[in-house]
């Protein structure tokens, strides 16, 4: 009898963990399928020469644009310089985006006092803050930092707002049953019932700040990867203009996780639902 027992137990661990293989090359496959594709129909199109190199370089041309970057260390320096200003201009935005939306989700009047300013600023397109950015700022870092904070500072503010709002009114009437002081509600209820939110925010806003790099490294820069695409799309070199994007979204991946990870460090009890 407890030999059957064993014996069920064994084929039950073997059976749950071919579960768990199979479901783990799933979810490989899954992720990995789509990019696969494209990797084809790239090569595809590129050997049948359907397009000029210029426009579309092949795999082959792009792989060693990527090693001679690498070897020259142009590729190094220039996703340092990026990644130096996307950090700086992202952490700015961050706590002035955390900082203001606490504010206005706690306090109606001066939700009311900042949020007609706020939602038609952000209606106004980065593009377009880059001329007055240069007026006010002139073309060095501070200019590209500038614009890196206008846009990414929203996503932080509208999620931490939300997160503030969408707090059960009977957490609030609890901490005031307890008699608990405005800074005692906010370390108890706001803030922690805020962070999902927040990080959510936090999230969006370091894929805006990539995508902006770009933009920002349009005035008068002479490095970074933004500044490195931007040339080489003058001079159609595709294939450098490709290395830089895929390094973009690469970083952005890479940053994008190490934020999820703290966020599920921090929130435990946001993994269990």
């Amino acid at each position: 009898m407890n030999n059957n027992i064993v014996a069920q137990k064994l084929k039950k661990q073997k059976y749950d963990w071919t579960n768990k293989i199979i479901n783990k090359i799933g979810t490989i496959i899954n992720y990995a399928l789509l990019p696969i594709i494209i990797l084809i129909a790239w090569w595809l199109v590129t050997k049948n020469k359907i397009f000029p190199t210029a426009i579309l370089p092949s795999l082959d041309m792009v792989s060693h644009s990527f090693i001679s970057q690498l070897e020259s260390g142009q590729l190094q320096i220039d996703i340092g310089t990026s990644l130096f200003r996307v950090i700086k201009g992202y952490i700015i935005a961050s706590f002035l985006g955390i900082t203001v939306g606490i504010l206005m989700g706690v306090s109606k009047k001066i939700n009311r006092f900042f949020s007609g300013t706020l939602n038609s600023v952000r209606q106004i397109p980065i593009m377009a803050w880059i001329p007055l950015v240069i007026l006010w700022c002139g073309v060095g870092e501070g200019s590209k930092i500038v614009v890196i904070v206008l846009g990414a500072f929203f996503p932080v503010l509208i999620n931490t707002i939300s997160g503030i709002n969408q707090i059960p009114e009977g957490y609030l009437e609890v901490g005031r049953m307890f008699k608990l002081s405005k800074w005692d509600l906010f370390r108890k209820i706001y803030f922690p019932s805020a962070i999902p939110s927040i990080f959510v925010g936090l999230r969006l806003s370091l894929g805006v700040s990539w995508s902006i790099v770009v933009a920002a490294e349009l005035i008068a820069s002479s490095s970074g990867i933004g500044y490195r695409i931007n040339d080489a799309s003058s001079l159609m070199n595709s294939e450098v203009v490709i290395v830089g994007m895929i390094v973009i979204g690469a970083i952005g991946i890479i940053m994008n996780q190490i934020l999820v990870i703290v966020s599920k460090k921090i929130t435990p009890w946001e993994n269990t639902k």
